[in-house]
């Protein structure tokens, strides 16, 4: 089985233009569901791996821009590390010991033109089993510390909390009997004791929010509490924004498993049960893949559909462009990227002409004819546009493969980084995981 290893990281401006290094969202999507860091904002400090540069954690894009420009390392899924500080410092200490080419994937760039023009970038991510150790051993570590930030709060008899809704006091212990209490009186839910932590920054949060005069749901501001109290009544709002990853790190589930959301961890358990079960996949259906238009946000469910309207709406044919510059397959994501880029920064992608908004680039392109219309190959068919321009683009998952692709991916030819995993076995990694056994021991 062989695996891309895809890097993004936030949007940053290199020499004066514009640059995008971590993926978009769609128009529906844009209520950002980029989870953040779990544990609390800190300001601790980031170091370098290489030199003194350093930077606080809540500015950890402006390190990560400096390893990538300055040093040509990429580190792999850096939202999914459990303490980022302590990541840091661990590969600082083993880059001294040893060169950085004997952790690292490298991935050469431009490797079919001159040699003077190729570049070395490294990619440090948790294929390297050594990496894999350590972040599970941060989010191990992490997670004790939930545990017993939860003990303490149980154990804690200086609670004291009025109702969000209501004059009812609680104090002592009681914490969970709020919990309760505004669930049975209130109709307002945040979940079953055990599952949070952090309750009181929890309920800080959420009564902030009503001082503001904010709905818990929608999140949309009103003029006063009466108009507030009824929006929430009437449309049944005494709930909170699932979808807002600010909540995540008050429930304990968010820190069972490396690099992944309750929503994941909640589904894998299901998938369980069904492969014990039952193994008849007859009746499975697969979910439609919602592929987004380049030009518009006009979504179908097949890709048959999308390139049709792209074709019927806009002019745009990718199947006779693929034909007539023979892409191969990773010509065509990166030539797919370039063009989502280009017109999320308002500029055509066929003459580089900047306008003003995003409807004005668009209305340039039809007007001057410049659909089909693109610039030098040497434009669009760099390295940097490996990168999804958007999350979950569908569009770059069902490209077609070209005739020369099967060679290419033989012999490695244009510099892919392809990393080979064998995972024939996974259920038995899944028995042995360390965080698998740590709950099980907390359990008995």
């Amino acid at each position: 089985i062989i695996t891309i290893i895809i890097i993004v990281m936030p949007c940053v401006s290199v020499s004066g233009q514009d640059s995008i290094l971590e993926p978009l969202c769609f128009p529906e999507q844009q209520d950002d569901s980029r989870a953040p860091s779990l544990h609390h904002p800190s300001s601790e400090l980031l170091v370098c791996l290489f030199c003194s540069e350093s930077a606080p954690l809540l500015q950890k894009d402006v390190l990560l821009k400096h390893l990538l420009i300055e040093h040509k390392l990429v580190i792999g899924d850096v939202k999914l590390i459990a303490d980022l500080p302590e990541y840091m410092l661990y590969w600082k200490g083993r880059f001294l010991e040893q060169p950085v080419t004997d952790f690292c994937s490298v991935i050469k760039t431009n490797s079919t033109g001159p040699v003077e023009k190729q570049e070395d970038y490294y990619l440090l991510c948790d294929v390297l089993p050594e990496d894999r150790v350590l972040r599970e051993k941060l989010q191990q570590k992490r997670l004790e510390e939930i545990l017993e930030q939860q003990q303490k709060e149980r154990d804690d008899s200086s609670f004291h909390r009025l109702c969000m809704f209501c004059s009812e006091e609680f104090t002592g212990n009681r914490w969970s009997s709020l919990l309760n209490h505004m669930a049975r009186e209130h109709s307002f839910s945040i979940g079953l004791p055990d599952n949070i932590v952090y309750c009181n920054q929890f309920l800080d949060t959420l009564q902030h929010k009503l001082d503001n005069l904010q709905c818990l749901y929608c999140e949309k501001t009103f003029r006063d509490k009466t108009t507030l109290k009824d929006h929430m009544r009437k449309k049944a709002h005494r709930r909170i924004n699932a979808n807002n990853r600010e909540y995540d790190r008050f429930y304990v589930i968010n820190y069972l498993e490396l690099g992944k959301t309750w929503e994941e961890v909640q589904s894998e358990d299901d998938r369980e049960l069904v492969d014990d079960n039952d193994d008849d996949w007859s009746d499975w259906q697969a979910h439609p893949v919602s592929a987004v238009c380049l030009f518009c946000d006009h979504q179908s469910e097949t890709m048959d559909q999308i390139y049709t309207h792209m074709k019927e709406a806009h002019g745009f044919d990718l199947h006779k462009l693929r034909t007539e510059l023979n892409l191969r397959f990773y010509q065509q994501v990166k030539l797919v990227n370039f063009i989502r880029r280009q017109i999320h920064q308002s500029r055509c992608y066929g003459c580089q002409e900047k306008f003003d908004s995003r409807a004005d680039v668009l209305q340039h392109i039809m007007t001057e004819d410049h659909v089909m219309k693109l610039p030098g190959m040497s434009t669009w068919d760099q390295p940097q546009y490996y990168f999804p321009t958007y999350e979950n683009d569908a569009l770059l998952c069902t490209l077609s493969d070209s005739d020369d692709d099967e060679e290419d991916e033989k012999s490695h030819s244009d510099g892919i980084p392809v990393i080979a995993e064998d995972i024939s076995n996974l259920r038995a990694l899944k028995q042995t995981s360390v965080l698998n056994q740590l709950l099980k021991n907390r359990s008995t």
